[in-house]
């Protein structure tokens, strides 16, 4: 049963939770094959998105008996994260206002071995021609390694690009990696990406972020809308529509993703039909960096801003 669905969750769009709920609904059949078994963190809005919202990960004392869960360890303690397998936990999931579920890069049984690999891109100004080219660069240099990489809009700033994994490496090889992989972009690019954390370090670029790939992190699930005007949605593509400019990160929202389904179908549907050992292109990326390219990369991505002196 769903609760107020004339709640009005996008008021400028006026999108309630009755039409979120419909549209997770209809994209219940290609969404949850990228859910199944992984951990989610739900991003709750329970006054619409003009109000501010919160972050939930465990729901020990939320979920109805039915809901699979997995306990996980935390700093402290454990946390119970819901598990969406199914129909009814996704429709149960948006019917507590969940606008964004986030995942794992990891599933269960095991947690600790990452099927995926993600690299976020995160542009420090709107510009779809340079966010573009600068993932066809990452694409690129995936493809020196011996990777094949798979693409989808964020729904919010940027691409998240992806490398499906055959769960061979742990969390602390494939961060290893992607920090890697980081870093020689900056290395090559140096105009182009960043992995300065403080914003005010950045000038202008593009965070290749790749905090994405340790255990307990997330990223936007695909399919999920995400809580900005419009209601974009976060929507696998193909490589071939980055290049022709015919998508970016917001192209797609709550009420044209069905028609782009039935037009398309799901561009990740394949996404873990051909995994990737990840040893090997690490073997091949440690020759691309020096020690002193590695010592970079961590001050850049450990910096914090300055605190502001006090006026006396």
């Amino acid at each position: 049963m769903i609760t107020h669905p004339e709640k009005l969750l996008f008021p400028a769009d006026g999108i309630t939770k009755g039409e979120l709920v419909r549209y997770y609904e209809t994209v219940a059949p290609v969404m949850l094959p990228h859910l199944l078994g992984r951990p989610i963190t739900m991003e709750r809005f329970p006054a619409g998105i003009g109000r501010k919202g919160f972050i939930q990960k465990d729901v020990s004392r939320l979920a109805p008996a039915w809901v699979e869960r997995v306990v996980v360890p935390k700093k402290g303690g454990t946390s119970a994260h819901a598990l969406v397998n199914d129909e009814r936990a996704l429709l149960w999931m948006a019917n507590l206002n969940t606008i964004t579920p986030h995942v794992w890069v990891s599933r269960v049984p095991d947690l600790d071995a990452p099927d995926l690999c993600v690299f976020d891109l995160d542009p420090s100004h709107p510009d779809e021609p340079a966010l573009r080219a600068a993932a066809l660069l990452v694409r690129t240099l995936l493809e020196e390694l011996g990777l094949a990489s798979t693409v989808k809009t964020s729904g919010s700033k940027g691409f998240h690009i992806a490398v499906p994994l055959d769960r061979t490496a742990d969390f602390e090889a494939t961060h290893r990696f992607s920090h890697g992989v980081g870093a020689v972009l900056v290395k090559r690019h140096p105009e182009v990406f960043t992995q300065e954390f403080s914003k005010a370090d950045r000038r202008g670029r593009i965070l290749i972020d790749t905090g994405r790939n340790t255990f307990g992190a997330t990223f936007a699930a695909p399919y999920a809308t995400r809580p900005l005007p419009g209601a974009p949605v976060s929507v696998p593509c193909t490589w071939e529509e980055v290049e022709r400019g015919t998508v970016g990160p917001q192209t797609f929202t709550v009420r044209s993703v069905p028609a782009r389904l039935a037009d398309v179908g799901d561009s990740w549907s394949l996404l873990h039909a051909r995994p990737f050992a990840l040893a090997p292109a690490s073997d091949t990326l440690s020759g691309l960096l020096t020690d002193d390219d590695l010592e970079r990369a961590h001050a850049a991505s450990v910096r914090r801003p300055k605190p502001r002196k006090k006026a006396p």
